[in-house]
């Protein structure tokens, strides 16, 4: 059996909501106040994994909408691939189950830095909203790293349409699989010099974090700071991950 007809990537969405219920929100929103964001753990089982990253090689043209070489753009080195509608199940579920969870995240950030800008319950009422700017294309992810790979730190914008919140899974096991390959956010504060973290994450660990920018609560009241994501240099083996977006592409 394909990595495409495994049932393990047929669950259904009732299962996905089930799932997402159960995560620990209120850590998860205090993590994502305080750093910009919050992990997941074992979000998918190491079946789960291996199934989703065997896509990458086995999912056939029809899965994929395109590919991308990050060298050829200067993104770093490595390369991955866009999902095309419509998205494997279990991409489909995660993305549809967390929405209602982050959104009011996303309502909350907008509100404290001055944005008018509010986001609907359900994420295909969101959808639509991206579909009738011109944003059509999907942007959910699986990402591919030898030794020498790296992300540039970047933003995952694609519009005006942006949902402030993304997921990476990360669905190779650290020190077995690879070394190296850290995420790494930064924080551009105003005035100030950068922040950088790096975030831990084991074998179908989740992490949420922001896309661009978030408010941060300063002695005057909150302010704006931007925020980017990169994957550090892979030392060895082979590193896959799988990247949930909210919003579509123009």
């Amino acid at each position: 059996m394909s990595a495409l007809t495994s049932p393990i990537l047929s669950t259904t969405q009732s299962d996905w909501a089930q799932r997402a219920a159960a995560i620990d929100w209120t850590a998860a929103t205090e993590s994502l106040h305080l750093q910009g964001n919050a992990v997941l753990p074992q979000l998918l089982s190491a079946t789960e994994c291996a199934a989703l990253a065997a896509l990458y090689s086995d999912g056939g043209d029809t899965t994929f909408r395109s590919r991308v070489v990050m060298q050829r753009h200067g993104f770093g080195q490595g390369e991955y691939r866009y999902f095309s509608y419509p998205l494997p199940d279990l991409v489909a579920g995660l993305r549809t189950a967390m929405y209602p969870h982050l959104a009011p995240i996303a309502n909350q950030w907008n509100d404290a830095m001055g944005i008018a800008v509010r986001y609907p319950a359900q994420h295909a009422d969101f959808i639509a909203r991206c579909h009738a700017a011109g944003q059509v294309r999907p942007t959910p992810l699986l990402l591919q790293y030898q030794a020498g790979d790296y992300n540039c730190l970047h933003q995952d914008l694609y519009g005006e349409h942006v949902f402030p919140l993304q997921v990476a899974i990360l669905l190779s096991d650290p020190g077995r699989d690879f070394t190296g390959g850290e995420f790494v956010l930064t924080e551009q504060r105003p005035r100030m010099q950068s922040r950088s973290e790096v975030v831990a994450l084991a074998h179908g660990d989740a992490v949420v974090f922001a896309v661009h920018h978030r408010p941060v609560q300063g002695t005057r009241g909150p302010y704006r700071v931007q925020m980017r994501h990169g994957v550090s240099r892979l030392r060895s083996g082979l590193r896959h991950t799988a990247g949930i977006i909210f919003h579509d592409a123009e």
